[in-house]
Formats: C-alpha cells, sequence, structure tokens
C-alpha cells in the first residue's frame, strides 16, 4: 500500500496549508509586535483574572492577557470558519472516553509547565527564532509522542 495513503488517507495539501498559515501567522505577529504567540501563555493569562495566587499574578501575564485573549478568540474563530466552511457544520465527536481526554488534559498541561511553555510555542515561535532550549522541548515532545504512541498501539493490540 502507498506509504502516503496509509498515513494521510485524505490527503496532505490540507496539512499543508495549515501549517503554512500558522506559521506566517505567528511570524507577522513577532515581525509586527514583537510578540511571541505561544498557547500556554495565554491559558495562563486568562487564569490571571480570576485566580489571585501569585503565580498568576505575575507581570507577564497581567500585562498582556488583552492582546492573548484576542489572539485566543482568532484561534477559536478559525476553527469556526474551518467547522462551517469546510465541515459542513456536521456535529464532530470522538469515541475517546472523557476521562481519557481529562487525563490528557492534566498530562499535556503539567508537561507545558514543566517544559515552560508548549508544543505551539517552542514548535513554532522557539523553533522559527532559532531558540536552542526549544529544539531541545520538541525533541522532548517528539520523542515522547512517539513512545507513547507505539506503547498505546501495542497495548491495544
Amino acid at each position: 500500500m502507498n506509504l502516503t495513503l496509509s498515513l494521510f488517507p485524505f490527503g496532505w495539501q490540507h496539512y499543508l496549508l495549515g501549517g503554512l498559515l500558522i506559521g506566517s501567522a505567528v511570524a507577522l505577529l513577532f515581525v509586527f509586535t514583537g510578540l511571541i504567540g505561544g498557547m500556554s501563555t495565554v491559558f495562563s493569562s486568562t487564569w490571571s483574572f480570576v485566580v489571585q495566587r501569585p503565580f498568576f499574578q505575575q507581570a507577564r501575564f497581567t500585562d498582556s492577557r488583552g492582546w492573548r485573549l484576542v489572539y485566543a478568540l482568532g484561534l477559536i474563530l478559525g476553527a469556526l470558519v474551518w467547522w462551517l466552511g469546510f465541515a459542513d457544520g456536521a456535529p464532530q465527536s470522538t469515541s475517546i472516553p472523557v476521562w481519557q481526554l481529562l487525563a490528557g488534559g492534566f498530562l499535556v498541561g503539567y508537561g507545558a509547565r514543566l517544559g515552560n511553555g508548549c508544543t505551539s510555542g517552542h514548535g513554532i515561535c522557539g523553533l522559527g527564532s532559532l531558540q536552542w532550549p526549544s529544539l531541545l522541548a520538541v525533541l522532548t515532545f517528539m520523542g515522547t509522542a512517539f513512545l507513547t504512541a507505539n506503547i498505546v498501539a501495542r497495548w491495544l493490540a
């Protein structure tokens, strides 16, 4: 069987287009404003509105939460446009149990905190600005993902 067809049964072009759009958007954000568009900081800065603990009240969160909320809103609206335009507004669902989604979300959040950033921050913004720590973080993320996927595939087989 063709490897490309087995890896990308719905084609690869939309992945390329999405990557180019995301990369361009992050690059334009940085070039025009000097701001770095990682998502874990959006999460933390949003919590700074409601959580008064010192960690969330750091100036790096409270001073940037306005533009970060607009940034997150743009991502949500982009997903809505995709859903209405390309998914025909059909309901999206998954067969993954809720407890696994919650456990995965907790682990990703913990990993983002431990790695001082998320995959989008390190993988898109950090690598794009040639940051050595981001390269190490991305290699760690990817290695962990490959290992986890193989363990789960063998466990479920």
